[in-house]
């Protein structure tokens, strides 16, 4: 899997104006915070990032002193900065010996709401694997020439062509660095037509809400909408008897089995533009049976493995308590722990949750409890195909 993920954040914004003469049009505010900030908290939901890489260029100064020493989730954020302007291909060779040898890379200036671990495991291979934003009208944004999932031409903006648009996140293999000759130089002028001519450009079309702040008028429409936008009903899971077999204390990843179907059910999950949770109750730590690390750890062992199906958890929520507990600090009554409803509500506090259209999924009284306390719907699954139960969840909630 990946692990870096790349944002250009270098260009000088001209077209917003004054707004951008003195602030790096990623550090506008949109919705209350910096764009930039919004990206990388989305990035940071996927957790599988180990290091956000920001190439900075116009009053990188302001994007140095803002992410000075900082991170998000198991991401450090690193700055790279450019003295002089290169394009954004230029932004690359400048900072080609702190590239992975494939990373993802999105521009600093727009924002495109897909599960970004779909298009990672559709770009197991070749250069460059592009996302696409089909359905967009209008002839502000150049359009995408297809045949298949090959990238066959570009259509220049305002031609009446009709068809995806390129929507500014790609897998990259660093090799197409190395390939780049003449500086300044432009991914989008220079490098990809070059790689669609040979066949080596690939791409995905994805629906979702997708925004680039770099006009007035979709600045201004940003700032309006972006964080209800943001806002998406979301699936809490049980862990033991929904996602994987519950052996009774399960903590050892050797040993955890998946519920047929799991790994592809939170993954329908992510395409429906949900926020998937875990919400497990894990008393075997008040117990004494395990610690916290073996949770934390077997939990970051399922969000690898759910990656490579293009899954992920937004967070794995879990309470060790229990009041007849045989570790003295842990052996205490909890509004955290099912059937009382603390992990839903401390979720929906941290992350922008629709909870009219939200559900819980588990496999016990005491999960549809904790729906129920919370004011959720809650659904009682009984063992089979996870993924056709969520489908069908899915669907109820899509008529509803």
């Amino acid at each position: 899997m990946l692990k870096q993920a790349v944002i250009l954040i270098g260009g000088l914004g001209t077209r917003l104006g004054e707004r951008t003469r003195l602030v790096p049009k990623p550090m506008l505010d949109i919705g209350g915070r910096p764009f930039l900030d919004t990206l990388i908290d989305e990035l940071a939901r996927y957790d599988i990032f180990e290091e956000i890489l920001l190439l900075a260029g116009h009053k990188a100064e302001i994007v140095e002193t803002h992410y000075a020493g900082a991170s998000r989730g198991r991401a450090r954020i690193v700055v790279s900065r450019e003295t002089e302007p290169l394009g954004t291909a230029g932004a690359l060779v400048h900072a080609s010996g702190l590239l992975h040898d494939r990373f993802l890379l999105l521009n600093g200036d727009s924002l495109f709401d897909f599960n970004l671990l779909d298009l990672i495991a559709a770009a197991a291979s070749g250069q460059v694997h592009m996302a696409l934003r089909a359905g967009v009208e209008g002839d502000r944004y150049g359009r995408v020439v297809m045949d298949g999932d090959l990238v066959r031409a570009f259509v220049a903006p305002g031609a009446g062509a009709t068809g995806p648009v390129n929507a500014g996140v790609y897998v990259v293999d660093k090799s197409v660095v190395a390939g780049i000759g003449k500086l300044p130089a432009s991914l989008e002028n220079d490098v990809f037509p070059g790689l669609a001519a040979r066949g080596e450009l690939r791409g995905t079309a994805y629906r979702g809400y997708f925004i680039d702040i770099g006009v007035p008028d979709d600045f201004a429409r940003a700032d309006r909408e972006l964080r209800e936008k943001l806002r998406r009903p979301a699936v809490f899971f049980d862990r033991d008897g929904v996602l994987n077999h519950d052996s009774g204390y399960t903590f050892e990843a050797h040993k955890l089995a998946w519920i047929e179907g799991a790994r592809a059910a939170v993954k329908a999950v992510n395409d429906a533009g949900y926020f998937a949770f875990v919400i497990t109750n894990q008393s075997g730590v008040a117990r004494g049976y395990y610690e916290e690390q073996h949770v934390v750890a077997l939990h970051r062992w399922m969000a690898d493995r759910l990656a490579e199906v293009g899954a992920h958890i937004d967070a794995f929520e879990y309470c060790p308590d229990h009041p007849d507990g045989t570790v003295e600090r842990y052996c205490r009554s909890s509004e955290r722990r099912k059937p009382a409803p603390g992990m839903i509500t401390d979720l929906a506090e941290r992350f922008p949750v629709d909870m009219a259209r939200s559900m819980v999924i588990g496999d016990k009284p005491s999960d549809l409890e904790a729906a129920q306390a919370a004011g959720l719907p809650g659904h009682l699954f009984e063992g089979g195909d996870l993924l056709a139960f969520v489908k069908q969840r899915l669907t109820e909630g899509g008529e509803a």
